[in-house]
């Protein structure tokens, strides 16, 4: 970019958000405005740099582009290939092995674009105003960490972290520095859920008692496959890819993508899970679960996943209903009548999520001992208009990093969904019914379990 390009570029931005130039501290200007912004002084673009670019990271950054208030500013992996955009040099074996989960690649991002290998040279780049974090799960509290105390705001993908602790060191950073964070639950920004949050509230279905969702793909027989450890693709560095996380040898169903399985760096529960957990808790007004309880483990699929193909969770919530959530791989076919979510009440059963952005509401017939009159409420089937619910979020994100208002789902919110498929997992892991604090973030029952709040980091990496 050249000088005359930098006067020019952000001074309409700064006349929409900002109203004093008053108190700049921890890298604000006036009324939050990042610093850098203020500096610069003059356009509406915002300059963005992405810290993974590979399935979901591509994804995004395609969502991303769509925006005209958007300059691609910086693209960093530990994949050279995707930093390059090149997807004919992209291993072979990853290929056959992962298909489309391979990114398409080919952008033409127009303007001159850095790439790096190490995400901290994003951050200290002075000109990029906020940056999208889409790597594994183990290094988003690292990177969003490191990113707010760097001045830029944040859209981090779900699952937000590998441990409860992790995420509360994030929400305590993000009030630290006050900087916007967005976590990537796009159904936050979904209409057809604001208005089922709206319905459920007012009582279209009566008192709500079971919320149920699940995530089903049959991967028998062969899941993830078994490996031998070999040397990792050209152009990875595993290294830095394992990052906090204990060094060990390389396999290629870890990475690109299908960490998913491997419970040290992510689980399916919070990979799935997590979408449901805070679309729920935001309909039913539930911030934490007071008591979990899981089973399954590796029922059916013999391959190197280290977590299970068939689990079933169950939260008590404190409004007096359950929450289930089933991750079943090694089955196939719907688990409940119509779409994604079910919400059972007493009046009746409401469905949401079915083609087109849909919910139905199904009356409940008279119970044992009940009179046998009609129900008060008639069978509904609605559609609710929908744009992709990515796009929909990251304009929100971008939105508030002009506005500086709070964000669809917020950095409390995300940790609060995430902390429910940590707690699942721990629940698994101890075989244990789990009694939850959600006030000191702390098991009551077993005590011991609070070991899994966290981790040892390897060196040198430390958390905040």
């Amino acid at each position: 970019m050249t000088k005359k390009d930098t006067k020019s570029t952000r001074r309409d931005f700064i006349k929409k958000t900002t109203a004093a130039a008053t108190g700049a501290t921890l890298g604000l200007h006036g009324l939050g405005v990042p610093s850098v912004l203020a500096a610069r002084g003059a356009s509406e673009k915002v300059r963005v740099g992405f810290i993974g670019v590979g399935n979901r990271g591509s994804q995004l950054l395609t969502s991303f582009m769509k925006q005209q208030d958007v300059q691609v500013a910086a693209l960093c992996d530990v994949y050279q290939p995707y930093i390059y955009r090149n997807r004919e040099q992209v291993d072979k074996r990853l290929l056959e092995s992962l298909g489309s989960r391979v990114p398409q690649m080919g952008e033409d991002f127009g303007d001159e674009v850095s790439r790096y290998k190490d995400f901290r040279r994003v951050l200290e780049q002075k000109d990029i105003d906020a940056v999208v974090i889409a790597t594994p799960d183990h290094w988003h509290a690292i990177q969003m960490i490191a990113a707010c105390e760097a001045g830029k705001d944040v859209y981090v993908e779900k699952p937000l972290t590998v441990t409860i602790r992790e995420g509360r060191r994030m929400v305590e950073a993000q009030k630290r520095t006050n900087r916007v964070v967005q976590v990537g639950l796009h159904r936050r920004s979904s209409n057809l859920y604001r208005e089922v949050h709206a319905m459920v509230k007012e009582g279209a279905i009566g008192k709500v008692t079971v919320a149920r969702a699940y995530r089903i793909s049959n991967m028998y027989p062969n899941g993830i496959g078994r490996y031998s450890a070999v040397e990792p693709p050209q152009g990875l560095d595993w290294d830095l890819w394992l990052g906090p996380r204990p060094e060990r040898e390389h396999k290629l169903n870890m990475t690109p993508y299908k960490f998913r399985w491997w419970q040290t760096y992510s689980s399916q529960v919070a990979n799935w899970g997590v979408h449901y957990f805070d679309t729920i808790r935001w309909v039913l007004d539930q911030e934490a679960p007071v008591s979990i309880s899981a089973h399954g483990g590796r029922f059916a699929l013999d391959d190197d996943r280290t977590v299970p193909d068939t689990i079933e969770a169950i939260f008590e919530l404190p409004c007096g209903a359950l929450l289930v959530f089933g991750q079943y791989e090694a089955s196939g076919g719907s688990a409940i009548a119509y779409g994604e979510l079910e919400f059972r009440g007493t009046l009746g059963n409401m469905y949401t999520g079915s083609e087109g952005g849909g919910l139905r509401i199904i009356p409940s017939p008279p119970g044992q001992f009940q009179e046998d009159t009609k129900s008060p409420l008639e069978p509904m089937k609605k559609v609710v208009q929908e744009d992709d619910l990515t796009d929909q979020h990251v304009r929100n994100f971008l939105d508030c990093v002009k506005s500086r208002e709070r964000c669809n789902c917020d950095i409390e919110a995300g940790h609060r969904s995430t902390t429910f498929a940590h707690l699942a997992n721990i629940a698994l892991a101890t075989k244990s019914r789990i009694e939850w604090d959600p006030k000191e973030e702390r098991i009551i029952s077993p005590p011991e379990a609070n070991e899994h709040l966290h981790y040892e980091y390897r060196n040198p990496w430390k958390l905040g």
